[in-house]
């Protein structure tokens, strides 16, 4: 069986972003998506409350933007934000031609008794209302939401004859290769970098293949799993953040971790009680003196944003150490409950309790990474030919606090911006690869010492037009202070495999060590803590450093080996979230420092520089200065 696979395009990733750009991409391309365990092991699946778009004739555009700009407390980029919410009628109207089942208003389902949901127009659709919205603005599918999108999509993406789904297909690391340049006229070691592929681990045959393509698309999700209590599912370890950091893109924002104020606190249940049901009138009290406290908290009570809501719960938890509150919906009619919830009433009513009766225990539990992957509203990173959607992406949309269903809409709508800019983007790459008179060119004025020349202008305009990296404003960089950030860490495997290092005792221990320090209140102490124990496991586990370009050597083979690299990336991740929050010195959306409690001057973006900078950005910004000449090469 071969090791290798070619593709025009390889999306990682079968979520909602990733399924909604391989749906969207031209049918002649041939597309294959990988999804690290089964198909619905991914968070899109378990999105209860729906997708947000402004529907309602009484509802705009713009008062959607100016509710997720409150939410997102300053740091919301507003032009991806109004364009991303812009482009909402038209995500949810395609969502409803690919068959997803809507909930539907009392007076559509009475005027049309058997309604054909493929034709279903964003008109017909019943809108609930959540935490931070001014008005109802969240369409659903009852309590199932991303249950019932996704399998209306994976049904799609399966009968699709140009799109081949691998499950239990993991991505180790994204393959770039120089996209202008050659070593004899290399510039300080900098080239255009694209990206061409991944080295992928099959877990059904364990072994390590080889994926090419033309493009790539980044869909992996978040890092929930980092956190000891975490609504996503375990395969969210933030894996994609790190590829694309080690490929050359920047990060945005990792210490803003959404923390979904109500979680199930039953056992150690992942199960999420969605805000839909505060957003019905559901209300938070305290269990021992019975006190609906977000009446004190806050204006808006139990519908103010997540960041306030969570904590809020959590200071009545750490008062009444129960380790939980209890959200109440009993005063509303058992009926429009179950109709409404019936999900959440089936599962709660098999855990034995009848939440038309008794309270729900609740307490946080982490749930969304509003940081990640540096993109533009098309999801371009800074990587030529590398894509990112959904949660791994930071768009600028969700800013220091995602507003409620929000995330949803932005994985539908930037999926489908990239499929409408990936064939553009191949277009121009085959156009550049077919240069070779103007190499030839290049190459005789190099060595006539001509550097001002119209074949450098005409490479260098190409250069700019083939890929444009996405810009931020008010940034502040993250330092990684430690030499074990500033190169990738591997492992001696032989050694490591043999020694008493117990490798899920530590993973376990690491989930514990984020909750408590890098939860809903931080501190310095709490960070710095975090910190020095982080960086004892990493010795503990026999690290080497190495750049990039030896990475694929050291990639794993085996599963023995998988489990070690799989820690060694998640520790090295916390470090670089660690190190964001202890680097930002107020309190913003769902960053809240004790010893920071007030809102800096000036909302700043945090930016962690990549592992190498080879994007298009910095090489433009290096021939500018230096005027070379730079030859065409082709490459396959």
């Amino acid at each position: 069986m071969s090791n290798i696979i070619k593709t025009d395009v390889l999306i990682i990733g079968a979520g909602l972003a990733g399924l909604s750009t391989a749906l969207s991409l031209p049918k002649s391309l041939n597309i294959t998506v990988l999804s690290k365990a089964a198909l619905e092991v991914c968070s899109s699946h378990y999105a209860q409350g729906g997708i947000a778009a402004s529907l309602d004739k009484n509802d705009s555009v713009s008062e959607h933007v100016a509710d997720t700009l409150v939410a997102g407390a300053g740091l919301c980029t507003p032009d991806n934000t109004a364009s991303i919410l812009g482009a909402g009628q038209q995500a949810v109207q395609w969502l409803c031609e690919q068959g997803v089942p809507f909930t539907q208003t009392t007076l559509t389902k009475e005027n049309d008794n058997a309604s054909d949901f493929a034709v279903l127009k964003t008109s017909d659709l019943h809108l609930t209302k959540e935490g931070g919205h001014g008005c109802r603005r969240v369409a659903h599918a009852d309590d199932a939401t991303g249950r019932h999108v996704m399998d209306a999509l994976t049904i799609k993406a399966q009968t699709a004859a140009n799109i081949t789904i691998l499950p239990y297909h993991e991505a180790l690391e994204l393959l770039t290769s120089p996209m202008i340049g050659d070593s004899s006229f290399s510039m300080n070691d900098s080239e255009i970098k694209y990206c061409r592929g991944a080295l992928v681990f099959d877990h059904i045959n364990e072994r390590q293949l080889t994926i090419y393509s033309s493009a790539v698309v980044l869909a992996s999700g978040g890092l929930g799993q980092l956190f000891k209590r975490a609504s996503a599912p375990n395969v969210c370890v933030g894996d994609g953040v790190m590829m694309a950091w080690q490929a050359g893109c920047r990060l945005a924002n990792l210490e803003f971790i959404q923390f979904h104020p109500t979680g199930l606190a039953l056992d150690d249940s992942s199960f999420l009680i969605s805000e839909a049901l505060r957003g019905e009138g559901g209300r938070l009290y305290c269990p021992q003196t019975g006190t609906r406290f977000m009446l004190d908290v806050d204006k808006r009570a139990e519908l103010a944003p997540r960041d306030i809501v969570a904590r809020a719960i959590a200071n009545q938890i750490s008062s009444n150490g129960l380790g939980y509150v209890h959200l109440d919906v009993s005063h509303l009619p058992a009926a429009f409950i179950q109709a409404h919830f019936p999900q959440i009433y089936q599962t709660l009513l098999a855990l034995g309790i009848d939440m038309t009766t008794d309270p729900i225990p609740v307490a946080p539990t982490a749930h969304y990474s509003c940081g990640g992957v540096v993109t533009c509203a098309n999801g371009l990173t800074d990587i030529a030919g590398l894509y990112a959607a959904g949660e791994v992406a930071y768009t600028g949309l969700h800013g220091a606090n995602r507003l409620a269903s929000n995330s949803l809409l932005e994985c539908v709508v930037v999926g489908r911006n990239i499929a409408a800019n990936l064939p553009c983007y191949l277009k121009k790459l085959e156009r550049l690869k077919n240069l070779e008179a103007l190499k030839k060119t290049a190459e005789a004025l190099e060595k006539m010492a001509q550097p001002y020349t119209t074949a450098y202008y005409g490479l260098h305009q190409l250069a700019a037009d083939i890929w444009q990296s996405p810009t931020l404003k008010n940034t502040q960089f993250v330092i990684l202070a430690s030499s074990k950030q500033s190169s990738y860490p591997t492992y001696k495997v032989d050694k490591a495999l043999h020694s008493d290092v117990d490798i899920a005792e530590i993973t376990i221990a690491l989930k514990a060590l984020l909750t408590a320090n890098m939860g809903i209140t931080r501190s310095n102490e709490k960070l710095e803590q975090a910190l020095r124990q982080i960086e004892q496991w990493q010795e503990s586990i026999e690290y080497n450093k190495t750049m990039l370009s030896d990475m694929s050597s050291k990639a794993p083979t085996t599963y023995s080996e998988l489990v070690i690299f799989q820690l060694a990336r998640q520790l090295a991740l916390a470090t670089m979230i660690v190190q964001s929050a202890y680097q930002r010195f107020e309190s913003r959306g769902g960053h809240y420092r004790e010893d920071y409690p007030n809102l800096a001057e000036t909302p700043l973006t945090s930016i962690i520089l990549p592992l190498r900078k080879t994007t298009l950005s910095s090489f433009s910004h290096i021939i500018e200065n230096e005027c070379c000449p730079i030859p065409v090469t082709d490459h396959i």
